[in-house]
């Protein structure tokens, strides 16, 4: 279960990433050029909300019940705070993907009670464009220091993604690699 819930959440995450550009880019333009609030501008919001809810959906039960990364930060939360990925897991990427779900939803909820289509536009791009910075900083990208690959497939090994702090190497984060990567450099 485990791994389908983690591909399924890596999926997902070009759906948000599509999702949150369309959108924060129609309602730029909307706000910029005066344009009119349209029922496509209410559907691309929609579709970006419902995305962000069925992503964080998916994020809490990798982080909460089904994730060895988290239950390894968790039996050792101090020790988790000392090294960078296990931190990153353990707290920055579920703050920042919440932080952008929060500015999902405010922006178009706010945009959906907003009376001018001008407001309705600069309230979606505002809270969409916010949400997108937040999500980017959030994923694992490849070359960064907690990378992953761009679409996990069903094939992992669990031993693949096995935290630091449960393989007896102390602090050194090879063991949070993919197999066949490098270590990250300290």
């Amino acid at each position: 279960m485990y791994l389908t819930v983690l591909a399924l959440h890596s999926l997902l995450r070009w759906v948000v990433l599509v999702a949150l550009i369309l959108t924060a880019t129609a309602a730029v333009r909307g706000w910029t050029g005066a344009r009119p609030w349209t029922s496509a501008s209410a559907r691309w919001g929609r579709i970006g909300v419902i995305a962000m809810d069925v992503q964080l959906l998916l994020g809490l039960l990798l982080y909460a019940f089904l994730s060895p990364m988290t239950h390894s930060a968790f039996a050792n939360f101090g020790a988790a705070m000392r090294d960078p990925i296990s931190r990153f897991w353990a707290v920055e990427h579920i703050f920042l993907m919440v932080t952008a779900l929060v500015a999902v939803h405010v922006g178009f909820a706010t945009a959906k009670r907003a009376v001018e289509p001008v407001a309705k536009h600069r309230r979606t791009a505002i809270g969409f464009s916010l949400a997108l910075v937040a999500t980017l900083i959030a994923i694992p990208w490849p070359g960064t220091r907690t990378a992953r690959p761009l679409v996990r497939g069903l094939s992992e090994a669990p031993a693949s993604i096995e935290s630091p702090l449960n393989s007896g190497q102390g602090d050194d984060s090879a063991a949070m690699h993919e197999p066949g990567s490098a270590p990250a450099a300290k």
